[in-house]
């Protein structure tokens, strides 16, 4: 591995980990000895990188600084089209729309003599046919993205319908269901949703409280103290 690719394979993984990583972390995840590591540390931070250290707890990259584009590696082309198909045949038609645009954007930037990477058919991506719904699910991410509440009509599994004022907080795809994650005013928690199961929605213009990153992790949180 040259210099270079070992410097942006160590960006690769400081963006990966988001937050602080320890580094004897990095040193292993990119098979280096932590001196190398401290080393391209220094250089990153002289190329402008804003990489902060600190004893003890680690280093955390800002975002803001790229580096120039090294060529993907095969599996990772692999990796890049078996994600944009399996968006393209088991979401819905508007993101799966922005795959294809996406993966065709892809394509036209790689070089010439691995873009047949991209037609690699040893890879086969499922369909899994979503039953029809009342809700959009490009509203459903505008609502994600505005944190705005939705107020919907719902059928659980017993056949009992109740209205709820849910705040959106993700959007799942499993199998052929789609579900939405909210907290749930009238139940006071975090439910699921299924999409199928919305007999009518209105999506309101008022906010919920709070930034829907954290009510993210409060809810994965409760989900894995269940296991």
């Amino acid at each position: 591995m040259s210099r270079s690719e070992r410097l942006f394979e160590l960006m690769q993984v400081l963006r990966r980990h988001r937050g602080s990583v320890a580094g004897n972390t990095l040193a292993r995840e990119t098979g280096v000895s932590l001196r190398t590591v401290r080393r391209d540390i220094a250089t990153l931070q002289a190329m402008g990188a804003d990489i902060e250290a600190e004893a003890g707890v680690g280093y955390m990259l800002r975002p803001g600084f790229l580096l120039p584009p090294i060529s993907l590696k095969e599996d990772e082309i692999m990796a890049l089209v078996a994600g944009m198909k399996w968006v393209s045949n088991n979401t819905d038609a508007d993101l799966a729309l922005s795959a294809q645009n996406a993966l065709a954007k892809i394509i036209s930037v790689l070089p010439s003599e691995i873009r047949h990477l991209t037609e690699n058919n040893s890879l086969y991506i499922g369909s899994q046919r979503c039953r029809d719904a009342a809700v959009s699910l490009k509203d459903v991410r505008y609502a994600l993205k505005n944190q705005l509440k939705m107020q919907i009509v719902y059928e659980d599994g017993n056949g009992s319908v109740t209205e709820r004022m849910i705040w959106p907080i993700m959007l799942g795809f499993v199998e052929n269901r789609r579900f939405i994650a909210g907290w749930c005013e009238i139940r006071a928690g975090f439910r699921l949703f299924r999409t199928d199961r919305i007999r009518s929605v209105t999506f309101l213009t008022e906010r919920y409280p709070g930034d829907r990153k954290t009510l993210v992790r409060k809810w994965r949180r409760e989900e894995d103290s269940r296991k």
